[in-house]
């Protein structure tokens, strides 16, 4: 009797053990698809970029506007910086940590806010370029990013920002007409001023494919060797 529980207490720990195994390979099998999947978003937003980043700036378009086409198209527009209603939104960037400087531009037919550039976190107005008067605007249409990061989320109430909603900034200054995007700016004015354009990131790393095949080679090892511990293991019985 206790040989025979000794014996099931076995075979049920090598099932758990097989099963454990397949459900590692499913997992590792969806991660490569995963990363396949990834790799035909990346494949399409380096094209778009590509096509819409480095040609020469349009104007910003007016009223509805598909965004998911207009995502990094160079554009210009032309108004009035509202520098009393700037907003930073925390940002981290080769200069290191500080926030970007979002600021309305009041334009003939609505107001579009405009990513001005990064600020170092102890950077105060008296240091900044701070235009007035009629400005024209060169930069890159972004699609508003709602909400907050991952990790945290936009506090409009307390003055935290951590994504550049447009729609939350044009809530809390009181803007009742506002673009459902916003502009990353190029650098205007002296070259070592504050705030800092022009750095929209255009260029994207695209590892994707070797992730994918890294998951589904270590899923096919891993199958491999549950395979190979099943035979092994249907041939000690048939030798005993």
């Amino acid at each position: 009797m206790k040989l025979d529980s000794h014996l099931q207490r076995v075979r049920g720990c090598d099932w758990a053990l097989l099963s454990l195994g397949l459900l590692c390979v499913v997992v590792l099998t969806a991660l490569g698809n995963w990363q396949i999947d990834r790799l035909a978003q990346k494949r399409a937003l380096i094209a778009a970029v590509e096509k819409r980043a480095f040609g020469e700036p349009v104007p910003a378009p007016v009223g509805r506007v598909d965004l998911d086409d207009a995502d990094y198209l160079r554009v210009h527009a032309t108004g009035l910086l509202r520098h009393d209603l700037a907003v930073r939104v925390k940002a981290l960037t080769d200069f290191g940590a500080g926030h970007w400087l979002m600021v309305p531009l009041q334009t003939p037919s609505t107001h579009i806010w405009i990513n001005r550039g990064f600020i170092p976190a102890r950077s105060e107005p008296p240091k900044w370029h701070m235009p007035e008067g009629t400005i024209r605007i060169n930069g890159v249409l972004r699609v508003s990013e709602p909400d907050g990061t991952l990790l945290e989320s936009n506090d409009p109430v307390n003055g935290r920002w951590y994504s550049r909603d447009v729609a939350a900034l044009s809530n809390i200054v009181g803007l009742s007409q506002a673009a459902a995007f916003f502009i990353d700016a190029a650098h205007h004015g002296p070259e070592e001023t504050w705030p800092r354009g022009g750095l929209t990131k255009l260029q994207f790393r695209n590892s994707h494919l070797s992730y994918a095949v890294t998951w589904y080679a270590m899923a096919l090892l891993l199958f491999g060797a549950l395979v190979y511990a099943v035979c092994d293991f249907r041939l000690s019985r048939l030798d005993r």
